[in-house]
Order: structure tokens, then sequence, then C-alpha cells
């Protein structure tokens, strides 16, 4: 029988980061669990205080604080290193210093000799996750992005609380850039077994024009909580724990994540939330939605906003 147990390493005890390797602990999906950050007071107050509570925790999990060399034999380096989005900011804003950062990071994981999978959430998470790869020099499925997980978690919440429907038995997919150019998919979204159009029948105060307003709380809640709290973490770190899930139990589940395409809804060279089966090899393959007239055109913009920002920062 093998000994090999899976590894997390985390790189980045922040908000988000402290938040997942909690939720990662409290699902038991890990057997090891390593802590790296630039302040390592932090990072050993954090692999302290998670340990102190294993005795609650499904399953055991063997926590420390460490450093990259414990890179090298890890399945996953989740990455959520960076500076963190301000009010008044986007998520955009942040490219070139968080370029800056996770180039250094990255290369010194990769001179341990890690050969496992990127999970990146540091924002702006689809510029740094093409950024990763780069750097990396990985093949393009063991690099992947939180991508747009959170805000279709985000617009299936708003849908199920509207519908009246669980969020879970609601189906729907925010796709493209991680930020202000987002789109909704409504052509895809069934509430339980029903198609939107559907769903909005069974009612009388259902009315389409509503959904317009869905999507920008879905668009905007992170400048709301943003606004309110001065960081968004739960939820993501939530959402890069059902990732993390995906990959080391090779469910190919069906997530939104930020993928690399390749001539995929006619795109190239760049990644973006895209729906992708995850499984033990990273990304198995990207779900082409057949996006209608006014979905394909607002994805296409999103490619640009991109482009237009990485492009500059990248080529220095």
């Amino acid at each position: 029988m093998s000994n090999k147990v899976n590894r997390v390493v985390l790189v980045g005890t922040g908000f988000v980061g402290s938040s997942y390797a909690f939720a990662l602990l409290n699902q038991g999906i890990t057997e090891e669990l390593v802590l790296i950050d630039v302040n390592k007071d932090k990072a050993e107050g954090d692999a302290m205080d998670l340990r102190h509570g294993l005795a609650f925790a499904p399953h055991s999990t063997k926590i420390w604080n460490g450093d990259y060399s414990d890179c090298a034999t890890a399945d996953i380096v989740v990455l959520t290193a960076g500076a963190n989005q301000r009010p008044g900011e986007t998520r955009l804003d942040l490219v070139e210093k968080n370029t800056n950062i996770i180039k250094g990071i990255v290369t010194e994981i990769m001179a341990s000799g890690f050969d496992g999978i990127f999970l990146v959430a540091a924002n702006p998470v689809d510029i740094l996750t093409y950024a990763t790869w780069k750097f990396s020099g990985l093949p393009k499925e063991r690099v992947i992005g939180s991508g747009t997980i959170l805000d279709t978690a985000r617009f299936r919440y708003e849908l199920g609380n509207y519908f009246n429907i669980d969020t879970r038995n609601v189906h729907a997919y925010i796709i493209g850039e991680h930020g202000d150019t987002e789109l909704p998919v409504y052509s895809h979204v069934n509430i339980g077994a029903k198609p939107l159009t559907k769903a909005l029948e069974t009612k009388k105060d259902y009315k389409i024009e509503d959904l317009e307003q869905i999507f920008v709380n879905v668009r905007d809640a992170a400048y709301y909580i943003i606004d309110r709290k001065g960081a968004t973490f739960y939820g993501i770190a939530m959402g890069l724990v059902r990732i993390t899930k995906a990959i080391l139990q090779d469910e190919n589940s069906i997530l939104t994540v930020s993928a690399l395409l390749e001539g995929e809804y006619g795109e190239k060279d760049i990644y973006i939330g895209v729906p992708c089966v995850v499984n033990r090899h990273g990304v198995r393959e990207i779900l082409e939605l057949e996006l209608n007239k006014e979905e394909q055109e607002r994805f296409q913009h999103s490619v640009k906003v991109l482009k237009e920002t990485m492009g500059p920062v990248l080529d220095k």
C-alpha cells in the first residue's frame, strides 16, 4: 500500500488564506497543510491556532508553518498572497504590484522541485493565473485560477433567493473576467429542473426585468462588502476549498474556474472564468456553452479588457 498523503501548501495567510485554511480543516480534505507567509509569526500563529482545533475536526490533519522547500512534494500550492483590493479600487488596479509579487513567489516554489497543481486566488485572478502559468512553465491544465467560482455562487444565491429555491438546486454560471466585465449566462440557467424562462412563468410577480438587478447585485457584491468590512474572504475561501476537494478527490466536477483558452469560445492565449471539468490532474477539459449573440459579444469584451490590461505588465 502507498504511504502517500495529500499535501496542500498555502502561500499567504491573510484574510483569504487563513479563512481557506480554517474551512479546509473543518472539511477534513487534506492530510497535510503547510502555511507560508512573509510574516512568519503570523503563519506560525495560524498553524498553532488551527492545530488546537484538531479535536473538533472530522479528520486528523498535520499542520505546520513552513517554507518553500515544503512545496517540493506538495499536491497543490494555493496562492492567496498579494496586495488587497482597497475601497474604490477595481481588481484590475492591482495587476502590476501583484504580478511582481507572484513572480517572486512562483520562482521560489519552482526552485523547490514542485510538480503539482497551482491554484491561484490573488487578484486580478485571471491575469495572475496567466502569469503563474508563464513563470512556472507547468502544463496549462495544472495552473488553475479561482475564476468566477465565487461570482457563480453569488449568482446562484441571488437566483435561489428570488425564486425561493435552495441555492444548491440552482444551476447557473457567471463567466468572463472575475470583475466588472463578467457576465451572466441566462441562456443556461435552470431553477431546479426548469429553464429560467419557465421558472419566470410560475408566478405573476416574477419579472424578467428583475434579472438585471440580480446580476448587478452579483457583480458589485465585492464592492459592497469591502466598503463595510474591508475585504471579502469567507465566500472565496469556501470556493477554494471546493476546488481543492474536486482535485484531491478526483471528482470530475464542473466548476467555473480560470483556465487557458486555446480556441474555445473563439479566443486564445487568455486565462478567464469558464465552466471546466476539474479532477486530480487539474482542468480535464473546458466546457463550451452555446452562448447567444449578446452573451458572446459580452464575453469577447471581457477578453478584450483583460488582454489590454495584461499586455503592458507581462511584456515588461
